[in-house]
């Protein structure tokens, strides 16, 4: 297969709900960062094949294909195509994967990937409309019982017999880390600077705003996400936050980057999606990362670092009792518990850490995976080059 490198990684630093970014169009948020994207290499956006998004609420302003817009409203050639996709909270990952085989396949020699969810403005569960039918109804229930997210992590939780403790301490453990790597710039290379224009008048917008101080007593206070459930160990302090982002990324073949003298920062080592439990929902990392390791006949051993998607506690610490990784090689800088989840930019972000993060301790592999809604998972092993 033609080896397939990235060029560059970029993402929005990640707003709140109703933070800094709970005003500022998802179009144009995509928009500049994919415009940073040619700013920081210089490479003519015109050579680009195709784009790929991910978009989760692809209703409203997200609506109607929002990488194209994005592309279009960035000022960015409209010679070039852009299509966006949905698997739910890996959707961005999946574009990456999309984008990957388009080049790794010759179809296109540039590619980008990217994504992007403003969940202030388009609220999760806004492109299910009632009235239109519900879309885990009908024969599906013959074979599969439609529940949810929340559910899934709690039956996670007792499948490996985690409890609340545990569950509040990695909690924890993710705000300590996500507030150190802030507080010491680490993110600072990969965060494109966004101009917002909100109360305080015009601003830049270049740090990300969900990490918050925390401890494993004040955790211990909060009231469970499914309340009336018994046991119910998840609450919102050790779930992922609601949020808004976008990124971009930037690949293409080896050759190409050669002849326009682009230097390569990392080889796509192989992609994956699979199929998990539906019922379970959220154990997909687990079947990603055997798949990935299956595949190029690596072994954990040969990672240095791991991205996992923190959506719930029980998701990263499940995947880590399963496949035995110490946790300081996992999430190191902070995961979506203390940084937040924009659902259909997280998988590109996710991707952008990971490759500065080898950059900046000198790692050589990452395995960045995700859980996804209706029972998916998404994988991506990465090698540092240089």
């Amino acid at each position: 297969m033609t080896e397939v490198v990235i060029v560059e990684a970029v993402r929005s630093a990640v707003g709140k709900r109703r933070g800094t970014l709970s005003g500022y169009r998802a179009p144009e948020l995509l928009g500049d960062v994919l415009a940073a994207l040619f700013d920081r290499t210089g490479l003519d956006p015109a050579l680009v094949g195709q784009v790929v998004g991910g978009c989760v609420g692809q209703v409203g302003q997200q609506g109607g294909n929002v990488a194209r817009n994005a592309w279009l409203g960035a000022g960015l050639p409209l010679e070039v195509p852009a299509s966006t996709v949905t698997v739910q909270c890996g959707s961005a990952q999946q574009a990456h994967t999309l984008a990957h085989g388009l080049v790794a396949g010759g179809l296109s020699d540039i590619a980008v990937a990217c994504g992007v969810e403003s969940m202030s403005q388009v609220p999760m569960g806004s492109s299910t409309i009632a009235a239109l039918g519900d879309s885990r109804g009908g024969r599906y229930t013959e074979h599969w019982e439609a529940t949810t997210q929340f559910e899934a992590a709690e039956r996670i939780a007792e499948r490996w017999e985690l409890d609340r403790g545990e569950l509040d301490a990695f909690a924890t453990l993710s705000q300590h880390r996500a507030a150190q790597a802030v507080a010491e710039g680490r993110f600072r290379s990969q965060i494109v600077p966004v101009k917002v224009t909100g109360e305080q008048g015009l601003t830049t917008f270049d740090t990300d705003e969900c990490p918050r101080p925390t401890s494993l007593e004040v955790l211990g206070t909060l009231k469970p996400n499914l309340p009336d459930r018994t046991p119910a160990r998840h609450t919102a302090g050790s779930s992922s936050q609601i949020a808004d982002g976008a990124s971009a990324v930037l690949m293409m073949t080896a050759e190409r980057a050669e002849q326009l003298g682009l230097r390569p920062r990392a080889r796509i080592v192989d992609s994956v999606l699979v199929g998990s439990d539906p019922e379970l929902m959220l154990t997909g990392p687990i079947p990603a990362t055997r798949k990935l390791l299956m595949r190029t006949g690596l072994t954990l051993d040969d990672l240095d670092l791991v991205e996992i998607n923190e959506a719930f506690a029980s998701v990263v610490l499940a995947w880590q009792r399963d496949t035995g990784v110490d946790l300081d090689r996992v999430n190191p800088n902070g995961g979506a518990i203390a940084l937040g989840h924009p659902l259909g930019g997280t998988g590109g972000i996710l991707i952008t850490k990971a490759l500065h993060e080898l950059e900046r301790t000198g790692g050589r592999r990452a395995l960045v995976t995700m859980c996804c809604g209706g029972g998916l998972g998404t994988g991506t092993l990465i090698e540092r080059l240089g």
